[in-house]
Order: structure tokens, then sequence, then C-alpha cells
């Protein structure tokens, strides 16, 4: 089963739509006989994308809409949200799923650092704001999924930008939803999709074979649809080397730094290694 929105006739709007987790949506959301929207950078990736969508579900010939997008800039959210509409007459789904990856810490180059919360925070906030509203006068079901990161929840060290960004689309999703739901006769809901370890451009080889530990972008699809289909808000993706039940200690640890007062990000800190270790091992 899927979500009832997800069906024929509607349509969709995917940011960073033109590869990995964003393109494997858009291939399965055409194969449910929905229009899609593709939105991403780069004039010959997403034509290499539309073709590829095309091949696989012919029948999409005229539902594969691909449209220049910088989710960086709010204009260009504006005028996506109107391109739909010309073509479509409206948005059933909006999945803001653009972000960029690379490396940096906290001292790190200012120019990175806006990139990055530009891209990964700025651009769920433009898409929310630019679709939305018309999404909510229409008086019709509809869903908001936007992309965050275990790594917005646990923040681990390696790249801060990165963290911070995901963990603003984690509150702006969850303070979105309150907002949905408190909304009289609104008939949309928002969710938020937090991915385990994919196989996808933001890998560090994706030119390589994929890593044992990943899942491909099919399987993080298929699993969010079966979430999405049980009502799940936080669709908290396994992969092939961190099970449901780790990610939750995780979770839960990081939440203690606070809870027990100890130093921020203790799971890393040689003090609080064995005792972090020791939790993981316990039965809950």
């Amino acid at each position: 089963m899927s979500h009832p929105t997800l069906r024929a006739g509607n349509t969709a709007v995917i940011t960073g739509g033109a590869s990995g987790i964003g393109l494997a949506c858009a291939h399965r959301f055409a194969g449910l006989g929905m229009s899609v929207c593709i939105a991403d950078l780069g004039e010959p990736r997403l034509e290499r994308a539309a073709k590829e969508i095309i091949a696989a579900v012919p029948e999409a010939q005229n539902r594969v809409l691909t449209v220049e997008t910088d989710v960086r800039k709010r204009e260009d959210l504006d005028r996506l949200e109107a391109l739909v509409t010309e073509r479509f007459g409206s948005t059933d789904v909006l999945m803001n799923n653009a972000a960029i990856g690379g490396r940096g810490d906290v001292l790190g180059s200012p120019d990175y650092w806006q990139d990055v919360l530009a891209t990964n925070l700025w651009g769920v906030i433009h898409g929310t704001q630019a679709f939305v509203p018309h999404m909510i006068a229409r008086g019709r079901p509809g869903l908001v999924i936007n992309t965050g990161s275990k790594q917005g929840i646990t923040t681990p060290p390696g790249n801060p930008a990165y963290n911070v960004a995901k963990a603003g689309v984690k509150a702006f999703t969850e303070a979105l939803q309150h907002q949905l739901r408190n909304t009289p006769e609104c008939l949309i809901d928002a969710h938020l999709l937090i991915p385990g370890f994919v196989f996808t451009g933001l890998s560090q080889n994706p030119d390589g074979p994929k890593p044992p530990g990943a899942w491909t972008p099919q399987q993080l699809v298929e699993f969010m649809m079966a979430s999405l289909a049980n009502g799940d808000f936080y669709i908290l993706c396994p992969d092939n080397d961190v099970s449901r039940e780790l990610d939750e200690k995780r979770i839960l640890w990081a939440a203690g730094d606070i809870v027990e007062n100890r130093p921020p990000l203790s799971r890393w800190h040689p003090d609080h290694q064995d005792a972090f270790r020791r939790f993981v091992a316990a039965e809950r």
C-alpha cells in the first residue's frame, strides 16, 4: 500500500531530483501514474534524468517536467511553483530534497558555510513557503516531504555546516507539521525523511562500487513509501550497517548529553566512549 496522495493523476515536485534519492523518488512516483516535476541545477543532468524516467516508464512521456532551479533563491522556487501550476494545474506532493555535501569545520570558509546553509536549509524553507500556501488553499490532501539527515540529530564531528543545516531542517519540519495540523481545514501533512547510509552523489566515491553497508536510493524509497503509508512523521531509515535499534540508541545517547550534563558529542570523547559502548550493548 502507499499513501493515498501518492496516486495516478496527482503531481509531485522534487528538488534535487536529477540524481540520487530525488531521482529514485521521481521514478517511483512516475510509475504510480503521477506527473513529476524534477527541479535541479544543470540542463544536461535534467535532460538525462527525464530520459531515464521515460525509458523506464514510457507512458510518462507527457507527465515529466524539468525546471532548472537554484533552491538558494526564493524567486526560483516561486517561478517553479508557477510553472508547475501552469503545466499540471496543482502540486500534491512537494519533496524538498536538494542538498550539497562536502567537508568543513567550525572555523572554516564563510562562503562554504553560507552555501551549505543556503542550499540545505534555506532551500527547504524557500520551497515550503513557495508551495505550501497554494497547496493548503486548494483544500485537497497533500504531502510535504523534507529530506533531513541523521547527522542533523546526532551531529557527528566532521562537517558541522551540514549538521547545522540538517538540524534546522528537522526543527523546521516539526514546526511545519505542528502548524499544518492546527490550521483549520488544512489537509496537508509534512514528514521528515531521515536517510541512513545511501549510495548517492553525496557519497564519498559516487563513481565507485556501492559500499556493502550502503542502501541504494531505491531501497530507501521503498522504505519511505511504507513509512508514509503508516503515517510516520519521522521516517528513520536503517541501512546495511546500522539497525533501527542502534540508531535509536545513538539518538538517545545524544539527547542524554544534555540530561546527564556530559560533554557535547561525548560519543567521541575519550572519557565517555566506554560508557557509550556499554549503553549500546545493554538491552533496552
